[in-house]
This record gives C-alpha cells, structure tokens and sequence, in this order.
C-alpha cells in the first residue's frame, strides 16, 4: 500500500512544511540521505503542546506532541523528495522532550513518532533512535524531533 493511501487509511493530511522559528532551512538533501531540522509540534502554525511533560502535559499528550512533530518532519522530506514513496527508509529520529524533573519517560513520549513512522513505512520505517530528556525547548514546546531518511537510488 502506498504511503498517500496509508496516511489516508490514517486520516492524515501532510500538514504544510512549517516555517523555521530562527536561522536555519527545515532540512537539507545531501547524496540519497535528507536530514530535518529539529521540528516542533506546530499545526496551522500555532504551537500545539507547549510545556514540561510529567507536569504541564501527560504522557499521552507528549505521545501526540511527538505524533505531530513526526508529520512536520515527513512534510520537509515530501519537499525535498518530491514524494515520500522516493524514501527508502528511515534511517534516524532524534527526540527532546521538556521534561518536568523526575521525568523519565521520554522513550515512551517519542513512541509517537516511532509508531506513526513504522506504521506508515513498514518494516523501512523501523529506526535507530535517541529520546532525551531537557529541561526546556524553542517557544516552549513540549517535543522537538528531526529524523534522516535514506531515498531510493533512483537507475
């Protein structure tokens, strides 16, 4: 089944790539490789989940926060790709979460994306990871993710 049907299975709409909040570009190709930048949990531009996980939010809402980050960083890959049927697998995803102290679930809250990338990429969209836990994020925000995705040789 093709990504744009699953994502319809889903009832997702690939949001649009959203602006960077400071003086970077959303992500850069290099070779068969896209690396995002660092993408927060921002729907029609406004900032979704703002705060420390473990108080201001649940977990549950961290798990959407990260969701939501995992769909903006698939917007710039679509950008860069042209199409996410073009990627062959991803390869890396890079989770923070504005954690509360004590906090210690941060696997869990990155979950979000992990799942929602596997579900729509099968077996290719299993990756390697990191979850980490600080003690605040840009404009507040409860997560922050960026992934690199490995795109299909194109013969």
């Amino acid at each position: 089944m093709a990504i744009k049907e699953r994502l319809e299975r889903l009832g997702i709409l690939l949001p649009s790539v959203p602006p960077p909040v400071a003086a970077y570009v959303p992500g850069v190709k290099t070779g068969d490789l896209i690396f995002t930048s660092g993408q927060l949990p921002l729907e029609g531009g406004e900032l979704k989940y703002k705060g420390q996980v473990g108080s201001d939010l649940t977990l549950e809402e961290g798990y959407a926060a990260a969701r939501l980050c995992a769909l903006n960083c698939l917007a710039v890959v679509q950008s860069l790709a042209g199409d996410l049927e073009a990627v062959e697998r991803v390869v890396k995803v890079t989770g923070y979460v504005n954690s509360a102290p004590g906090f210690a679930q941060q696997p869990q809250v990155i979950n979000g994306a992990s799942e929602l990338l596997a579900e729509l990429f099968g077996e290719a969209g299993r990756h390697a990871r990191a979850a980490v836990g600080v003690s605040a994020l840009p404009l507040g925000a409860a997560v922050e993710l960026e992934i690199v995705v490995k795109l299909k040789t194109m013969c």
